[in-house]
């Protein structure tokens, strides 16, 4: 929904119907462009379209890879185990109103899941993303896709920086549009997911794979 300082502005300009005919021919030029991404995209490329443009996304660093592949070890094991729904890593692409991305992780609560088949490959928005800051994404991580998680509902969502070591949790409140942060999460600390009942974590474990089989052991209870 347009904001209403914007939409004041518009309605405020004496060529308003001007601005809206060049606005909804972008927008259907726009739509065109995302209709021959769809064909385009396949399984071997990681890409997004995100305001009119495909981004292709670069391999990551091994720092990257461990925290993805530790938060997916031990979050996805947790809810297999409990049952409270799904977990998909790098891979799954969730179409919003405008935008299309893949998140390094995505967690879709038990009743958004059931409407999943083998054949699903546009996902709704999930209940809880995690970001992992890079060089080439930060911007996009704490802008676009910051705005846009929190206007489709999102409800949780942790940005991760991989070489400071440090979790961001955002928190999407009842009847709001904007997120905000819950805590910024040390080394030291436990995180615990808003949304994800029961999952609670040393921040350690996402970092450090040996500690991150210990926390992966108590889940399984061996």
């Amino acid at each position: 929904m347009m904001s209403s300082k914007l939409f004041d502005l518009l309605m405020d300009a004496p060529d308003a119907p001007q601005i809206m005919e060049q606005m909804q021919s972008a927008l259907q030029k726009e739509k065109q462009t995302r209709a021959v991404f769809y064909e385009w995209l396949n399984d071997d490329v990681k890409a997004e379209f995100i305001n009119g443009e495909v981004v292709v996304h670069s391999p990551v660093k091994r720092g990257h890879l461990l925290v993805t592949q530790n938060l997916f070890r031990v979050l996805s094991t947790y809810v297999l185990k409990m049952g409270l729904g799904e977990v998909s890593v790098e891979k799954a692409l969730i179409a919003l109103s405008r935008n299309d991305y893949e998140p390094d992780l995505c967690f879709w609560t038990k009743a958004q899941a059931a409407q999943f088949s083998k054949d699903t490959m546009f996902h709704p928005a999930p209940a809880l993303v995690v970001e992992i800051l890079s060089k080439g994404t930060s911007s996009r991580d704490r802008g676009v896709k910051y705005e846009d998680y929190a206007k489709h509902g999102i409800t949780e969502y942790w940005i991760i920086e991989p070489n400071q070591e440090w979790i961001e949790q955002y928190y999407l409140k009842p009847h709001q549009t904007e997120y905000t942060l819950q805590h910024k999460y040390l080394i030291h600390e436990h995180i615990e997911s808003l949304i994800v009942t029961g999952f609670k974590v040393p921040v350690l474990a996402l970092f450090d794979e040996s500690e991150n089989l210990q926390v992966l052991k108590g889940i399984l209870g061996v």
